[in-house]
């Protein structure tokens, strides 16, 4: 049973790096900064910096393998940004993947475009990933109603 979320996790995981994968190439071509990028990500998931290159080298597009809870969709994006971000070069073709990912992953279409820039201009600012996950959130859930209290006397 352990084997079977084990693969699932890897399966996320390796998703995930075809995704960064497709947005290195979007814009035409993988620099040196984006593989780099890559590399840190699959190193930091426990896999080996040539068993990403040989993921990356064979990927074709991006994976249907999508994260499960929010703070793993939040992962992603902010990762997919961030590696945007890797060559100092925002591309239109690299915003629109941005975005149509941020889509993919569940977030609500009418608040994609500004949560891919609130999470670059955190990034480019230099804040911390925490900080801009938690003001993230906050923005996230600005639209939900307040919830009635429930008494339960």
């Amino acid at each position: 049973m352990f084997g079977f979320f084990q693969n699932e996790q890897a399966k996320k995981i390796k998703g995930h790096l075809l995704n960064l994968a497709a947005l290195a190439k979007a814009d035409g071509h993988i620099d040196a900064r984006e593989m780099n990028f890559i590399i840190a990500v699959g190193k930091k998931n426990g896999i080996s910096s040539s068993e990403v290159q040989a993921l990356v080298s064979g990927a074709k597009g991006a994976s249907n393998d999508l994260p499960t809870n929010d703070s793993e969709r939040f992962d992603q994006i902010f990762d997919l940004v961030d590696m945007m971000l890797a060559d100092g070069i925002v591309d239109d073709t690299e915003m629109d993947f941005c975005i149509m990912m941020a889509e993919k992953l569940g977030f609500r279409k009418a608040i994609v475009g500004v949560l891919v820039r609130k999470i670059s201009q955190g990034v480019k600012d230099g804040h911390p990933r925490e900080r801009i996950k938690e003001e993230s959130n906050q923005f996230l859930n600005y639209n939900e109603l307040p919830r009635p209290a429930v008494n339960l006397n």
